[in-house]
Order: structure tokens, then sequence, then C-alpha cells
């Protein structure tokens, strides 16, 4: 058991509920749906009616028949009557069962995808993604499916209530008989209870897995391709799949044993009941027709009592499915904001105050951090790679939450500010661009929706006369393909500049590509820098010369401290670690350093 469960563990957001509080919870998802709900119950009680009313019908024509009456022919029209009617409220009741049950489960999906989109970005870093995609998907999806068969369990569990009255109207002692077998078999389904959930749980598990394995071997296969590994891809999917698989036989076992099971207990205390029934009936205590209404309804008892026990185990399937989906609604958010303060067109003056920061108690990356960037000012961060760099933009954008210590831009705690209107201010391109299905005046849109092709053409042609749209085959209209796969790298960059601009913010916030690109593409991407930083305030992390020399100010980082700080000739002067960063990471990228390399 150990190693069938290796690696398909819980996540540190999952939860225990009680059946209670899941099924409390479920129940606010009908509330919008009252009425239907009203209108299926009613059509559950006039079936359970009707199928109860047939055979006490049918037994007192036999009754009749066994007095030398005539076959009645108003007990045909009566069971038509019946089976029509049936039908009809099978109908009504399917229809509107399944609309309610699409409106719980799209209204379930629609909050788990929020509350996933609310989450920071620690979240997505920590927690694969293809196993957050499988609660939202295949979970509700269970969901759904255990709510579908419910309706049929309630209809049968109205049929039993009714069906028992009668058998105390026909005999209170052998209806008692029926109703002392009924806690044996609620016993067994109890015992499965917790088998089903356990299961249950498990195979979601796993099924998370397998759509993180296919996740990661999509999204890498030009890797695996450029290093042969399509094999070694295959070869970890088939394992993660062979356990998949072995857990839902084991699941299937458990769930497919469960009502056999009651099954044969109801069986034998059928038969039990027929016997001593019968043997009534011989005797005279009770008349053929009562007879037959005892052995009819005692089978049709059971039926529903056993599809109820049954289906308790199946339905702790679904809530295991649902304790899923709420842990994921209910995974706290680490970046809290402690207001929610309007914000304007920001000037972009930021100070870093005594900051500190980690990502576990293990990571320090910043401590006891100061920085203050002016209004309009470029600040190129350099160091080597856990300086802290990237922590430092990360934290400006609220990607994730500080400590200790105060992020104030205009004066104003970032942590007080409305997130959204923040983050509007904030233009930001991360080291690998990304780019999404479309066409590229649908990627520069994306920051502003409202923007029209010619706003979008005419500032694509700021950069550098627009001589990059010429590159693209159908300039903004060409389709750059699954996160920009039909672009090069300095495309995409172009791209995401462009972006920038139309969306024009007020703090830019730039992780530089550390890719080479050809001098073209450079110099077109340093134009949109250029147009860029001229108006705002500017944060890069800089991997090109020609970025780091732009910038107004040079942050020298080591272990997230300042070490020095500067113009790119007083820190070459200084002779300290900017020199030998620069003679490590920039000295190849100076024109003089070709001309002396080829001599």
């Amino acid at each position: 058991m150990a190693s069938l469960m290796r690696g398909i563990d819980a996540e540190k957001y999952d939860r225990a509920y009680s059946d209670r509080d899941l099924v409390l919870r479920i129940l606010n998802y009908f509330r919008p749906h009252r009425r239907k709900v009203v209108v299926v119950a009613v059509c559950i009680t006039l079936m359970a009616a009707l199928g109860a009313v047939v055979p006490i019908v049918i037994a007192n024509s036999l009754n009749a028949g066994a007095a030398g009456a005539r076959f009645p022919t108003l007990l045909v029209a009566l069971v038509l009557v019946a089976g029509v009617g049936t039908w009809g409220l099978t109908a009504v009741r399917r229809y509107l069962t399944a609309q309610v049950i699409a409106d719980v489960v799209n209204a379930m999906r629609n909050d788990v995808f929020a509350a996933t989109m609310r989450q920071d970005l620690s979240f997505f870093d920590e927690f694969s993604s293809g196993r957050v995609v499988s609660r939202i998907t295949s979970d509700t999806q269970e969901f759904g499916e255990v709510l579908n068969i419910s309706t049929d369990v309630i209809n049968q569990l109205a049929t039993a209530g009714i069906l028992m009255a009668v058998l105390f109207g026909i005999d209170w002692r052998l209806a008692l008989a029926v109703l002392a077998m009924t806690p044996l078999v609620v016993l067994v389904a109890l015992v499965f209870r917790r088998m089903a959930r356990d299961v249950t749980r498990q195979s979601s598990r796993a099924l998370g897995e397998v759509n993180k394995a296919i996740q990661e071997a999509v999204s890498g296969i030009r890797v695996a391709k450029n290093f042969r590994q399509e094999q070694a891809i295959y070869d970890e999917f088939m394992q993660v799949n062979n356990q998949t698989y072995s857990i839902n036989v084991r699941r299937a076992f458990v769930l497919a044993n469960i009502f056999p099971t009651l099954n044969a207990l109801a069986g034998v205390g059928t038969a039990v009941l027929v016997y001593f029934g019968g043997r009534s009936a011989i005797a005279g205590v009770i008349s053929i027709g009562a007879w037959y209404i005892f052995v009819t309804t005692v089978d049709r008892f059971w039926f529903p009592v056993t599809n109820l026990s049954a289906f308790w185990s199946q339905f702790q399937a679904g809530l295991a499915a649902t304790e899923r989906v709420f842990a994921l609604v209910d995974a706290e958010v680490t970046v809290r904001q402690t207001d929610a303060r309007p914000v304007g067109r920001l000037r972009g003056d930021i100070v870093f105050d005594h900051v500190t920061f980690r990502y576990s108690s293990q990571e320090q990356v910043l401590d006891d951090f100061s920085l203050h960037i002016q209004p309009g000012e470029s600040v190129a961060l350099v160091g080597h790679t856990g300086a802290g760099k990237s922590s430092i933009i990360k934290l400006i954008a609220r990607f994730y939450e500080f400590q200790e210590g105060e992020i104030r831009v205009d004066g104003q705690d970032i942590r007080g500010l409305d997130l959204t209107a923040y983050r509007g201010q904030l233009g930001i391109v991360s080291q690998v661009p990304f780019l999404f299905a479309g066409t590229v005046a649908d990627n520069i849109r994306y920051a502003c929706p409202e923007a029209s092709d010619a706003h979008i053409k005419a500032t694509a042609r700021q950069i550098g006369g627009g001589e990059w749209l010429e590159t693209l085959p159908d300039g903004i209209d060409s389709e750059v393909g699954e996160r920009g796969g039909r672009l090069s790298m300095g495309q995409r960059q172009l791209v995401a500049l462009t972006r920038v601009l139309v969306q024009n913010p007020s703090i830019f916030i730039l992780d530089e590509a550390t890719a080479s690109i050809d001098p073209f593409t450079e110099a077109q991407i340093q134009a949109a820098l250029d147009l860029i930083m001229a108006e705002r305030s500017a944060i890069i992390i800089a991997h090109r010369l020609s970025t780091v020399r732009a910038a107004d100010r040079i942050i020298v980082l080591r272990q997230g401290r300042i070490i020095e700080e500067g113009g790119h000739n007083a820190l070459m002067a200084q002779g300290g670690h900017y020199a030998e960063l620069y003679d490590t990471y920039f000295r190849h990228q100076s024109p003089r350093y070709s001309v002396t390399s080829k001599q």
C-alpha cells in the first residue's frame, strides 16, 4: 500500500471537513435554484406515490378475483395512467435536475477558478498547476455525477417511506421484522463509507499527478526532443499512469462490492420474511391480496434501502471530491492588503524601508534592506544569481509578502493600496515574455483591451520606425502560436515591450532576457527601452551592457544587500564587485572587447 501511494500526497493547503460542513456548504449552491428544487421534490413525491399505488390496486383486484368478482377494467386504466404519469414526471424531474446540477457545478467551478486566480505567485511556485487543474475540472465533474445519482436515490427513498407505511397497514409484526434488518444494512454501508471516501481521495490525487505529468511533458517537449528524451518522458508518464491505474482498480473494487454485499443481506432478510409471511397466508392470518402486497412491497422496499446505503458510499466519493475543491477555495492568500485605498496616476517614488524578506525560514533573501528610487529614475539591478534582484521586483509588484519593514510608493504603504488598481500602474516584462495564442495585436492589446489597431500600429512604429513589424509575416495580425512559439525570443520581447508602451504605466519593471539576439533586434529593443524609461521610473534586472549604461543608477547586490551603487564609469573606476561582474557578464558585449579579441 505504501508503494502504491508513493508520491500521491496531500497538498499543504488540504484540510479535513466534516460531512455536515460539506453538505451545508453544498446546499448554499442550491439556494438560487429553490423553485426548480421544489418542483423536482414534488415530482419525486408523486412518482413515489404512483409507484406504491400500483401494487395496492393489483392486490385489491386479486382479492376481488378470489371473491368471485370480475377482473375490473378500471385496473388496466389505473395502471396505464400510473405508467404514463410516472413517465411524464420522470421527464420533468430529469430535465430540471440536469439544469440545476449543471448550474451548481458551473458555479462551483467558477468559484474555485476565481479563488485560484486570487492566489499569489508563491502559490503557483509551490504547487503543481496540473494538480490545480485536476481539482477545477475533474473533481467538480465527479461531484456533479454524484448529484445526478442522488436524485434517483431520493426518489427511491420516498417510495420506500410510502411502502413502509403500506407494510405496517398489512401486518405490523412483519413490518417491524423488516425494519429490524435495516440497521444491519446501514452498518455495513457505513463500513464501506470510510473506504469509499479514502479511495476516492487517493484516486483524485492520482489523477492530479497524471495531469501534472502530461502538462510537463507537453510544455517541455522542445527540450525533450533536443536531448532525445522522448522515451524517458514516456517512461515517467507510464509509471505515473500505472500507479493511477492500480489506485483506480482498488477504488472500483471497493465501489463495485458495495451493492452486491448489501443486496445479499437484503436477500437473506427477504427470504426469512417470505417464509414467515407465507405461513401466515396459508394459516389465513392475512389475505392472498395482502400477501401479494407484502411480498411485492418488501422487495420494492429493500431496493431503495440498499440503493441508499450503497449510494452513501458513492456520496462519500462526491464529498471527497468537493473536499478537495473547497480546500483550494479556502487556501489562504499570502499577500494580504490592510486597506484598499484608490490609486491615481503614480509619480514612481519607491522606498524600501528596512525590508526583510524570506521565501521560507531557511531561505533568507533580503535582510534590513533599504533603497530609494526617485520619480522618473531608472535603476539597473546587477549581481550574481541569488543576490536578491528578482525578489526586489516581485515585492514591488506585491507578488510576495515581505515579513518586516515597509515598502512605500509615493509615500503610501503598498499594503494599503487597492491591489488591482496599483498593479494597473505597473508595466512588467518577465525574462521570458509570455504570449497567449492569438495575433501580435491581441497580445499587445492584452493590457489595454480598448486599444484600437491604429493605436497599436502607431505605438509599434515608435520603436525603431516600426522596422521590426516588417520581419513579421502579417505585421500585427501575425499569429504568435502557443506561448509565442512562432516568434523569436527578440520578437517576443518587442511585443511585450510594445504592450507596456500601450499600457502607459507609471512604473516599469523588466527582467531582461539572457538569450543572445541579433544586433538589429537588440537595437530595436534598446530603442523600446529608451522610450519606456524616458517617462517613468524603471527597475531593471540588466543582462545587457547597453541597458546597464543607459540606467541612471546601477545597484550592485550581493546576498540581499547593496554593496555598491552609482554610474557605470564611477563603479568601474572603484574596481570593486561591479568591475568583477563587468568582466564576467558584460565585457564580451563591448565593441572594444570584440575588436581586441579579433586581434
